[in-house]
């Protein structure tokens, strides 16, 4: 089925929508009783927390988006449900993470989100939405259209003149070649110009990768690994379409385009992910890695 430009701005408004009543449950929710489960999913901590609020979530955003699916014969492939690789068959899909950042949301730090994409069967994202309820901001792309913070233009330019941003996760900081790469991404930045070196290390992965654009110069990885993990479709889906629409830029860490409809796994563990605010960043980075690697 083709997709019209206001086929995709209607579609856009519902996800925001959905996004926006699932951050404002999110938002409210009290902790005090919260469960927390594990999940057999994932290696780190932050892969396997889930609680009754990412299933909630995602209730709700399937309560705004399935009329959708009738009605423009979409897909759905969600985290907290089966994939029925239904994605594989039609033409265009919903990538939902009704809850991105669990870890940070039952810490009650930032970093926690709703991610919600429409991507293409070829894995081309078409619509991308992230609410941050911490901070109620809204980030939402569509292919072709821009991108936009809070309904407002939004493009990757530099924010900060003697500081360069490492956005990463908690559990890299746990990887044994962690401290090679701190230096390596401190020195990226020193030959840019930059005399210091933020580390930015608590967030999921939408917002991490929004952060990488809100603390410019800046840049956030995943590495390649042969087992499964690294975040999944659900986790880079919406930031690339935000981020090829601000200008910035987005690949895995061979400098390839995401490959957001996989037809053997919803793991990004293959090749990795690699968002930068600039294109010297980006293929900096991809020299370091390729300098470094990832032995196991």
């Amino acid at each position: 089925m083709r997709l019209t430009n206001r086929d995709l701005f209607l579609l856009c408004q519902c996800a925001i929508s959905a996004a926006f009543q699932a951050g404002h449950f999110i938002a409210n929710y009290s902790r005090e009783q919260l469960k927390v489960e594990r999940k057999t999913t994932g290696e780190s901590l932050a892969a396997q927390v889930v609680t009754e609020v990412d299933r909630l979530s995602q209730e709700l955003i399937l309560q705004v988006l399935h009329p959708t699916c009738e009605q423009y014969d979409l897909a759905l492939l969600t985290e907290e449900s089966e994939d029925n690789l239904s994605r594989l068959e039609k033409d265009f899909f919903w990538c939902i993470d009704p809850l991105d950042g669990t870890l940070p949301f039952t810490e009650s730090v930032a970093g926690y989100s709703v991610s919600i994409a429409l991507v293409s069967k070829e894995g081309t994202p078409m619509i991308g939405v992230i609410y941050d309820p911490n901070s109620q901001t809204l980030f939402h792309a569509i292919k072709g259209n821009g991108a936009f913070r809070n309904a407002l233009p939004w493009r990757s330019h530099n924010v900060s003149t003697d500081t360069f941003t490492f956005v990463t996760d908690k559990g890299f900081l746990q990887h044994k070649l962690y401290d090679v790469y701190k230096e390596g991404i401190a020195q990226i930045g020193r030959s840019f110009g930059y005399e210091y070196t933020n580390i930015i290390v608590q967030g999921g992965a939408a917002m991490n990768a929004c952060w990488v654009l809100e603390y410019a110069p800046s840049c956030y990885f995943k590495l390649p690994k042969p087992t499964e993990g690294g975040g999944s479709l659900w986790d880079f889906a919406a930031s690339a379409c935000i981020f090829k629409e601000a200008n910035a830029e987005v690949s895995d860490m061979f400098g390839e385009q995401l490959e957001l409809n996989r037809r053997d796994s919803t793991f990004m563990n293959h090749k990795g992910a690699l968002y930068a605010s600039n294109k010297e960043i980006k293929e900096s980075v991809m020299a370091l890695y390729e300098k470094i690697g990832n032995p196991v």
